[in-house]
């Protein structure tokens, strides 16, 4: 399903749902409320990267409730990075389809039956006010419903029923209000969570890979493009994803590729498959054996972070790329505009973000489902110019990666 049929069915049918909800459970009355859950169920349907973001929360949960059973209901297309992330038993995961309405509703109603016969205990919905996800916390039958709520703001409304109401911080970097929702679970406060928590682990652990597995991948990648053996490797993503407006424009793309071509370095544009057209219009611009088009070659997210291994540096748009880096030891540029670095800037400790912060910028907020006013003139991308990044590359090519949370302003 496309990004603006699922805004719509969230809407217009998640609303209506959503009330209907609260009053059946204004009848029900208050349910027991264990002080030590036992079953948590997280709910984490959105995109990939974002999970990467959580991976503090489920270090915190399972240090806080180590006798546990921690479960993740979340969208089929990004289960590999949740495996990868090594947090979650494989049998404690429940995927959805979402490539269309019918295949949702079929894995929707299993997901339900599923949850309720487990019994979980609590539930913590991680999704920015989607209406979907605040209905699966109340039909998995749990007492304890942790979720983002709208409090005194007008608008975004996902029911009355999420009975440990966490304030939405858009000043809060996302890892740390995913930690909020731990406290929440047994915070008295009100807001809940309000009180100074402890030091956050939010620096995720690297990704361990066997050399017989890197030394594969650089073999192959070698015999597909012999050209590009024995220079160091840069990799470019300039794909915007379901979000096009994050897209640095790809004619900047292609001036910084061929600087850095004339540098002596090999270029790697990766992308999904869906990408490919994308990429190869930077592969035409450069017209240099050295630069390649890589989407759609990885066929696995551990395959493209092997590949991650034998790059020097990453640049990327915001997005799954950029936050897939940070369990890797490669150096990354990251462009934000549309979005912040404040909520969105990857975990790992090697990474530098380019945003301006305009007037207007960032514009994709939780508030409006991430649903830009622009008129698709970025001009908080357009004003970072090839020549400024080129800079940055070179000081990260030589050594001198950023660190973590540093952005210009």
């Amino acid at each position: 399903m496309n990004i603006k049929f699922q805004r719509a069915v969230d809407r217009y049918i998640g609303v209506p749902i959503c009330a209907l909800l609260s009053v059946l459970n204004l009848i029900r009355g208050k349910a027991a409320v264990t002080t030590s859950p036992r079953r948590i169920l997280v709910i984490l349907l959105s995109e990939m990267g974002s999970l990467v973001l959580a991976h503090p929360m489920f270090v915190r949960l399972k240090h806080q409730y180590p006798d546990a059973d921690i479960h993740v209901l979340l969208f089929a297309k990004n289960r590999e990075v949740l495996d990868l992330l090594g947090v979650i038993p494989a049998k404690d995961v429940l995927t959805l389809d979402d490539s269309s309405l019918g295949n949702l509703a079929r894995d929707s109603l299993n997901a339900i039956r599923t949850l309720r016969s487990l019994k979980i205990d609590a539930v913590i919905d991680c999704e920015l006010f989607a209406r979907i996800s605040s209905i699966f916390s109340f039909l998995s039958g749990a007492p304890l419903r942790v979720g983002f709520h709208r409090h005194t703001q007008e608008g975004l409304y996902r029911g009355s029923f999420i009975n440990r109401p966490v304030l939405y911080n858009p000043y809060r970097h996302l890892s740390h209000q995913f930690l909020t929702m731990v406290a929440a679970l047994e915070s008295a406060t009100v807001p809940v969570a309000k009180l100074l928590s402890v030091p956050d682990p939010c620096i995720p652990p690297l990704l361990d890979f066997v050399d017989q597995e890197l030394e594969l991948v650089a073999a192959q990648l070698y015999d597909d493009f012999p050209a590009i053996k024995g220079h160091p490797l840069v990799l470019v993503y300039p794909s915007g994803g379901i979000l096009p407006i994050r897209a640095w424009p790809v004619e900047y793309y292609s001036r910084l590729c061929r600087k850095l071509l004339d540098e002596g370095y090999a270029v790697g544009v990766i992308g999904l498959k869906g990408d490919r057209q994308v990429s190869q219009v930077i592969v035409d611009h450069c017209q240099n054996s050295h630069c390649i088009n890589l989407a759609g070659y990885t066929k696995t997210v551990r395959q493209l972070l092997a590949l991650f291994h034998h790059a020097s540096l990453l640049v990327t748009n915001d997005g799954g790329p950029g936050q897939f880096a940070a369990l890797t030891p490669l150096p990354t540029i990251t462009f934000f505009g549309p979005e912040t670095p404040q909520l969105y800037q990857p975990l790992g400790s090697n990474g530098y973000s380019f945003f301006l912060s305009l007037p207007c910028s960032p514009c994709l907020t939780a508030y409006n489902h991430r649903n830009s006013p622009c008129d698709g003139d970025n001009q908080c991308l357009k004003l970072i110019t090839p020549e400024q990044v080129l800079v940055k590359a070179r000081e990260m090519l030589a050594g001198g990666s950023g660190k973590r949370n540093r952005h210009n302003a």
